[in-house]
């Protein structure tokens, strides 16, 4: 093979590589605006659902069954918590679309794929806000999650067996809850509470639902579930926390002025507990 055609070969394979190089730098950047993009439809997505939230978290579930007017006004929510729905469906296959074609020409990429498994579990989160904003308006769930775990039945669905105790009840709640069980323990404690008003364990398990929508982000709910342990058991064991986990949802929702009252509140009322002094160091920190 003569000089020259080694290099004009030479030259041919410096072009493919920097034409190539280019393609597949234009690869990437495609991916990447495509998963910035879904990332930002996400984000406006869950500010929907935080919309809908605050905006029911001031009724009580007493006036949402006996207030024709408000469950007429609520009704309207339907229509808006499908297209959220449909909304995610749709993202969630411009998601495997860009995945599929992004492994297809760039192979493995480790980093990219990280970001494809965060936005699929913010799909997945979504998902599970629509779901409980649907049961509390008393709404048929407009399809099933696709989860990870089996249906659940028996006392999973919060049908407690005539044949266990109050306490045994309880603490099969409270043992959901410390798995992350959820949903599981929400439905338990207030079948609890409705088969055992009065029970030793009330308060506490009056709490726990509050710590569940804590724990869930839902703010404005978790504040009317303490607020229902301060007013329905004033002497439990669980005002206290009710009042503290009361300020830091304020904070959560950055109301600094209520936060401040109720935290004051409980120094006041409360001095010498262990909750009065962690909001004594929370007020420190923001007055």
């Amino acid at each position: 093979m003569g000089s020259k055609t080694v290099k004009s070969w030479l030259g041919l394979l410096a072009v493919a590589l920097v034409v190539g190089g280019c393609a597949l730098q234009d690869d990437l950047i495609t991916v990447d605006n495509r998963l910035t993009a879904l990332k930002q439809r996400v984000s406006k997505q869950d500010k929907k659902v935080d919309a809908i939230q605050s905006e029911i978290a001031g009724y009580h579930e007493e006036q949402l069954k006996s207030d024709e007017a408000l469950r007429s006004k609520y009704a309207n929510l339907h229509a808006l918590i499908r297209d959220l729905r449909h909304e995610i469906a749709i993202l969630r296959g411009h998601l495997e679309e860009s995945q599929y074609d992004a492994q297809q020409k760039l192979g493995t990429m480790t980093e990219r794929e990280k970001r494809w498994k965060e936005l699929e579990k913010s799909f997945q989160s979504s998902l599970d806000r629509i779901v409980r904003l649907e049961q509390y308006l008393a709404m048929e769930p407009s399809e099933k999650l696709i989860s990870s775990g089996p249906e659940k039945t028996g006392t999973d669905q919060g049908k407690p067996s005539a044949s266990r105790t109050p306490d045994e009840i309880y603490a099969g709640a409270k043992q959901e809850f410390d798995k992350g069980e959820y949903e599981a323990a929400r439905e338990l404690f207030q079948s609890f509470l409705k088969q055992y008003p009065k029970s030793k364990n009330a308060d506490n398990a009056q709490f726990w639902i509050g710590e569940i929508y804590y724990r869930e982000k839902w703010y404005e709910k978790a504040i009317l579930e303490y607020q229902k342990v301060i007013e329905t058991y004033p002497k439990g064991n669980k005002t206290h926390s009710a009042l503290l986990k009361q300020g830091y949802a304020f904070l959560n929702l950055g109301d600094k002025d209520n936060a401040r009252l109720i935290l004051k509140e409980l120094i006041r009322k409360y001095p010498d507990s262990n909750e009065a002094k962690i909001a004594k160091e929370k007020l420190k920190r923001f007055q």
